[in-house]
């Protein structure tokens, strides 16, 4: 049984929620590890909600997504999705260890280079703007991961801060705001899924993937589709080695 550090105690990991914001970041994933769906009774029948699972060696392992938005046929992407259906998977499945992998726009500027896989360390909104003292870092919301030195060495992973918005593309008043939060990549969901874990008490690590840069002279839509592909494979190999790190340990 897998071990997690928690201060002076450790906690065994039998259980790991894997969250993935669209199905093209989270096929490649169930298909590594040979996960089926399960029959839809974990989640209300109304909602679009999908999760595989399946054991890989000593662990319980659940793969989650939004699903297609009923009324427009699309990924659920975004922060309010990503909050539901994370709350109700933990509520659920009481999982052990959080994982978010997905992809991420990165800055040029700050070095991040397409289909390179970071694991975030901090994370914070751009787009929860509350000018106001106090309700101000409410809105900033910043957390950090759980701190995972032994994975960060033994994996050689490179490690970086996130900010979160529910915009795929970037106004000057967004840049403003993910300058001030020292971001390296920007992302659809990391920071609200940090809450999430956070008010559960779930030990959560961030696993991100380059697909486009948000600093670059292509068209960020253009650039997202044209690398998607290789990124998620990119991710699932990392997700595959932290599974089996977390396994060994």
């Amino acid at each position: 049984m897998a071990t997690l550090p928690l201060g002076d105690d450790k906690r065994p990991i039998t259980t790991i929620l894997i969250f993935a914001a669209m199905d093209s970041e989270a096929l490649p994933v169930v298909e590594h590890f040979k996960l089926s769906r399960d029959d839809g009774t974990l989640f209300p029948l109304s909602v679009p909600w999908i999760r595989y699972h399946g054991c890989y060696k000593d662990l319980n392992l659940n793969v989650i997504f939004p699903g297609k938005d009923p009324d427009f046929g699309i990924n659920s992407v975004g922060t309010v999705p990503a909050s539901l259906v994370t709350y109700a998977s933990i509520q659920a499945l009481k999982p052990d260890l959080l994982i978010n992998a997905g992809t991420a726009g990165g800055f040029k500027v700050k070095g991040a280079c397409i289909f390179d896989v970071y694991l975030v360390s901090d994370l914070a909104f751009h787009d929860r703007r509350i000018p106001i003292p106090g309700p101000d870092r409410y809105g900033i919301g910043l957390r950090k991961s759980f701190p995972t030195p032994n994975l960060v060495k033994e994996l050689n992973l490179k490690v970086c801060k996130l900010s979160t918005g529910d915009s795929l593309d970037m106004s000057p008043q967004d840049e403003k705001c993910i300058l001030a939060n020292d971001a390296t990549i920007v992302d659809m969901e990391g920071a609200a899924l940090a809450y999430v874990s956070s008010l559960m008490k779930v030990p959560a690590i961030f696993i991100k993937g380059v697909s486009n840069f948000v600093d670059g002279e292509k068209s960020i839509h253009e650039e997202f589709k044209e690398n998607l592909q290789a990124t998620v494979v990119e991710i699932r190999d990392v997700v595959a080695r932290v599974v089996e790190f977390i396994n060994g340990v």
